[in-house]
């Protein structure tokens, strides 16, 4: 299985937050290959920009140059852009045919969260030339009137998907808007966070890597905002100002564009005993509703297991809860009193493993296979 190759065009972010370091972490753990042309390299952090200091125009288009003549690119991402002169290289060299059909997202980046302006006047009047070639323009709000509204965005022939983040009140609605009008429209409720740093550049670069894993505009966009918001959900709260999002607690939450399990539900009969039993275990329980038997729990990987009093009858299935410590994690266990049938113990198939039962019945694996998962020597 290929793996969709995404060039970034972008300013690095010294703290982490947004730029390029947003970018690589949002196509890795959306499943694609990053690959960077630095514009620019920034001072900044939480609580604003300090200091950019932007990269030869002959020095970006080399690397463009490249990654583009030995990796080869499926989908662009351009975020900061350093200068006009930059800019005008870039465009020309988007228009080669190497690059000629290669989707692009452009992000038209022109203040950090924090309010630091990161594109001149000369730069913000040239955009014209990178949004006749996008697929699909993403501007906050200031951004678009800045660049004359939605008629002159669409004016340049591309897609332009309209991000109400700036906008007031508790719902947050984007829209996704084309020359023959709205064509999708999402509205969600606002996440209550300061940790909005990066929010831009991170939409546009999970846009961007599913339009190269082959994705449709509409579902690359709204896999897109998904991720978003899941990583606001897990950011982490660091810094004094506007903080980085949690792009790696974005885990198991259907991001794949193949099936990945990630949940289990499991029969119960007594609700009390079951609950205190899995949090025992070490899984946080995030759904509690015992007037209908059922909670869910979290593991450490974000897969869920639920249980559900009356929903049949403990059977043959095994459910498998992974630990790269087996030892010490089952040690613990017993220690809190958890009882096993077998302790850990080296297996055949090249996984270590120990077993017990839940208060229903239902058997459970507690196991480390490391590479042996996925990539056992007898691997098909």
């Amino acid at each position: 299985m290929s793996i969709a190759r995404i060039l970034i065009i972008a300013g690095s972010d010294s703290g982490g937050g947004a730029g390029i370091q947003a970018d690589i972490r949002t196509v890795t753990m959306l499943g694609g290959h990053a690959m960077t042309a630095v514009t620019a390299i920034t001072a900044q952090n939480t609580l604003g920009v300090q200091a950019v200091h932007a990269i030869p125009t002959e020095t970006v288009i080399a690397q463009i140059d490249s990654v583009a003549s030995d990796i080869g690119v499926d989908a662009i991402k351009i975020g900061m852009i350093g200068s006009v002169e930059t800019l005008e290289a870039v465009a020309t060299r988007l228009a080669a045919s190497d690059l000629r059909a290669v989707p692009l997202v452009f992000d038209p980046v022109m203040v950090a969260t924090s309010g630091s302006a990161l594109a001149d006047a000369a730069t913000i009047a040239a955009f014209g030339r990178l949004m006749q070639r996008a697929a699909v323009v993403t501007p906050n709000l200031p951004e678009l009137d800045a660049l004359g509204g939605e008629t002159a965005v669409l004016a340049s022939g591309t897609a332009l998907l309209v991000k109400g983040g700036h906008a007031g009140g508790d719902t947050v609605t984007d829209r996704l808007v084309t020359d023959e009008g709205e064509i999708a429209r999402w509205e969600a409720p606002r996440i209550d966070t300061t940790s909005t740093h990066g929010t831009g550049c991170t939409l546009a670069s999970a846009s961007a890597t599913g339009l190269g894993q082959g994705l449709p505009l509409e579902p690359a966009i709204a896999r897109a905002r998904d991720f978003v918001r899941l990583a606001l959900h897990g950011a982490p709260g660091l810094g004094s100002g506007h903080g980085p999002m949690g792009h790696a607690s974005v885990r198991n939450d259907g991001l794949y564009i193949g099936p990945a399990l990630n949940q289990i539900t499991l029969p119960a009969d007594d609700y009390d005993r079951s609950v205190a039993f899995y949090r025992q275990l070490g899984l946080t329980l995030i759904v509690d509703a015992p007037e209908n038997g059922y909670a869910r729990f979290e593991a450490a990987n974000g897969a869920t297991l639920s249980i559900h009093v009356g929903d049949g009858a403990a059977g043959g299935a095994v459910a498998y809860l992974e630990s790269g410590a087996l030892d010490a994690w089952v040690a613990y266990l017993a220690r809190k009193g958890v009882r096993f049938e077998s302790m850990p113990r080296d297996e055949e198939w090249g996984w270590r493993e120990a077993r017990l039962t839940d208060p229903a019945g239902n058997r459970l694996c507690l196991y480390q296979a490391s590479e042996y998962r996925r990539f056992p020597p007898w691997r098909v």
